[in-house]
């Protein structure tokens, strides 16, 4: 018997693949990974399976989980040559390459409930990649962005620049033949991208160019599946990924009844601080809850992650719902095309920190601090997957459309709506910053309060990306829908039902 399934994501090609999977009896579950494999294929700037995935996942009638599929940081990793040549990370290149746990996500999220083959679900971006795939518009700005990334790269110039070195203009069609043999190898045994074949191309690839990632990091990763964390708020119970994902900062922001540009403040500052790998020692979740004041030090921030991460939303009609996220980080991640399988890499590692004290410092097997933010809510028999692009500012993004996304009848309005951010070298900005798209309202007060914060202000021309790519899908009173936000390439769709 067919679910109905309702599902959002940033490009239409994942919206394609999980109609495709969706009509052969897949659900909610099967969407997702369906959707998150093509987009893999036509949005490689923003995510990989050289790519981290943090999900959210409840369930019909269970309890929502987190899966975390973060990789670490490999056991060669030479801290003190990083940290004598500091103060930061390196922002790309061989040494910001953690362990991919994008493949391994999409197994665990398979294993909560997915109806079909991981094959089956993957097939659909199998052949994206062997067909082609048409340049969009959110892929071409970020060519454009990261040019110089690209030209010294041989595996990105290769597939994004023309024999003149000229970038691809919009719907130029690019075909990705090794992409398409790692996915269908992926499909037929998930485990020979971290034990088999495909991972061992992967790790030569990546070694030949100065990466101490080894055979031995790759096989010692597996995805993780916690509880989610959980709190009421807004009439509603909101569950989040725990660290090292930074879930526990769009807690804070739902529970806060003060200012929320205070709140927001407050909660980057903590985060900045606080968050880190729960494996080397405990996290002050409370701390980042803003329940208390914990005093810390915030890390030195790493790169701009513009065009990082894609989310995946999707609930059927049996009440089982997914917000799904993978990302490669900053644009094109690394910087690095792994030839031989097709493989975009990751830069997570860039975001650790190399203060010892601090609990997000870099260590040999640990995972960097994460920005990747799912989130479900539910209330009475409603469920809402929602999730984002928008890098360290997915946590006030995602506010600003939590208080009213499970009220509104017009989901599409309100991720249209202008937002706010604050960032500072996240957002190319050199000083914190409080970034408003034109007609956001109160903004005569949230600028008064940035300045009070002793943050700039800066109104941009029109949505911007910074502002974050939004999905919604919803079970609200019985009826599924589903949005996409404008400011990306995506479709919204309801599949086989009204």
């Amino acid at each position: 018997m067919r679910s109905r399934v309702a599902l959002a994501a940033p490009h239409v090609a994942g919206a394609d693949a999980a109609r495709a999977v969706a009509e052969r009896g897949g659900g909610a579950l099967d969407a997702a990974i369906a959707a998150a494999a093509a987009l893999t294929v036509a949005y490689p700037h923003q995510c990989s399976v050289g790519g981290d995935l943090v999900a959210v996942v409840r369930p019909a009638g269970g309890t929502a989980r987190a899966v975390l599929s973060i990789g670490a940081a490999p056991a060669a990793l030479d801290v003190d040559a990083l940290r004598a040549a500091g103060p930061r990370m390196p922002a790309g290149g061989p040494l910001s390459v953690t362990v991919p746990g994008c493949v391994a996500g999409w197994a665990a999220v398979h294993r909560l409930g997915a109806r079909l083959g991981l094959a089956e679900l993957v097939a659909p971006a199998v052949e994206l990649a062997r067909r082609g795939v048409g340049v969009s518009a959110g892929l071409a700005r970020a060519i454009s962005r990261r040019s110089a990334v690209i030209e010294t790269d041989p595996g990105l110039s290769a597939l994004l620049l023309d024999g003149d070195g000229s970038p691809h203009g919009i719907g130029t069609t690019i075909t990705q033949p090794a992409l398409a043999t790692t996915l269908a190898a992926v499909g037929a045994d998930w485990r020979t991208f971290y034990t088999g074949a495909v991972g061992a191309r992967l790790v030569a690839g990546l070694r030949g160019l100065g990466s101490p990632l080894s055979a031995d990091d790759m096989a010692a990763h597996a995805a993780e599946d916690p509880p989610a964390l959980h709190r009421d708020a807004l009439g509603a119970t909101w569950s989040v990924a725990p660290p090292p994902s930074q879930g526990a900062s769009l807690l804070a922001m739902l529970l806060s009844g003060a200012d929320p540009l205070a709140t927001a403040r407050r909660a980057e500052l903590a985060r900045d601080a606080l968050l880190g790998d729960p494996r080397g020692g405990p996290i002050d979740v409370a701390g980042l809850l803003l329940e208390r004041e914990s005093a810390g030090t915030p890390a030195a921030l790493g790169p701009r992650p513009a065009g990082d991460t894609v989310a995946i939303t999707a609930v059927d009609d049996t009440g089982t719902a997914v917000s799904l996220i993978q990302s490669v980080y900053q644009s094109f991640g690394a910087g690095i095309l792994e030839p031989g399988t097709g493989v975009v890499l990751h830069n997570r590692g860039s975001a650790f920190a190399l203060d010892p004290a601090h609990p997000g410092t870099v260590r040999p097997g640990h995972r960097p601090p994460h920005t990747l933010c799912p989130v479900l809510a539910e209330r009475g028999g409603d469920v809402v997957a929602l999730g984002c692009q928008g890098g360290r500012a997915q946590a006030w993004i995602l506010a600003q459309t939590a208080e009213d996304v499970l009220d509104t009848s017009a989901p599409a309005g309100l991720l249209a709506r202008p937002r706010w951010v604050i960032g500072s070298r996240d957002l190319g900005r050199d000083r914190p910053t409080l970034v408003l798209e034109p007609g956001v309202p109160g903004s005569d007060a949230l600028g008064a309060t940035a300045r009070e914060l002793s943050l700039d202000v800066d109104t941009v021309p029109g949505p911007h990306d910074d502002a974050g790519h939004v999905q919604v899908a919803r079970l609200r009173t019985g009826v599924l829908d589903a949005a996409s936000d404008t400011r990306a390439d995506g479709a919204a769709v309801v599949i086989g039902g009204r």
